[in-house]
């Protein structure tokens, strides 16, 4: 798939219904989500299981189903943005499954990690679990965005699990006003891609 029809196809997957600030509820520019998902097909990373960790409405799940993952789970807090990325999926044609629940509070699927996990905006370390969870033991490998301000972090979590930094770089990433709180159409934030690979006995 040409990645203007990956991005055409990811546009139709609605953003939330009533985005909570609290939680964090953005979702993934369509831009972004075809880099990372391209760059995960390309690293042959996409063809066993896949997991979405934080998924929403289930741009970055969606997908990597309509990339040919054969296997895809995405998991998320919230069960109206669960509802909505379910009718995307049956309206794209994609058969992801969508569990409910917590990151760092239920049991997660083997498999690449795909996420554009909380950048702590509202919530200051609320990226945490799911970094954590990303890097546990099983993982094949880890495509993620985060802000350029949690480079450090990212780099130290990695190194403390064993975990491969293969590549980052920033992306364009234009943000919407989304909450209440937001004054301006929109904002550019500096985010980055990263993937990362695991490795052997990073417990």
């Amino acid at each position: 798939m040409r990645r203007t029809e990956l991005v055409r196809r990811l546009e139709a997957v609605p953003p939330f219904a009533d985005p909570e600030a609290r939680l964090e509820q953005v979702i993934t520019p369509s831009e972004g989500a075809a880099e990372l998902l391209l760059e995960a097909m390309g690293r042959g990373d996409l063809g066993g299981s896949v997991v979405d960790l934080g998924c929403g409405t289930g741009r970055l799940a969606i997908g990597a189903a309509l990339l040919g993952a054969p296997d895809v789970t995405g998991i998320d807090a919230s069960d109206s943005a669960l509802a909505i990325a379910r009718g995307a999926a049956a309206d794209l044609t994609v058969p992801p499954s969508f569990l409910l629940g917590r990151i760092g509070e239920v049991d997660l699927p083997e498999g690449t990690v795909v996420m554009n996990p909380p950048f702590g905006a509202q919530n200051r370390g609320a990226d945490r679990s799911f970094w954590r969870a990303a890097f546990r033991p099983g993982r094949r490998a880890v495509y993620a965005f985060a802000s350029s301000a949690a480079r450090t972090f990212i780099e130290a979590r990695a190194v403390e699990r064993h975990v491969e930094i293969e590549a980052t770089r920033p992306v364009p990433w234009r943000f919407p006003a989304t909450f209440a709180h937001h004054r301006r159409a929109a904002i550019d934030l500096p985010v980055d891609l990263w993937v990362l690979r695991t490795t052997e006995g990073n417990e």
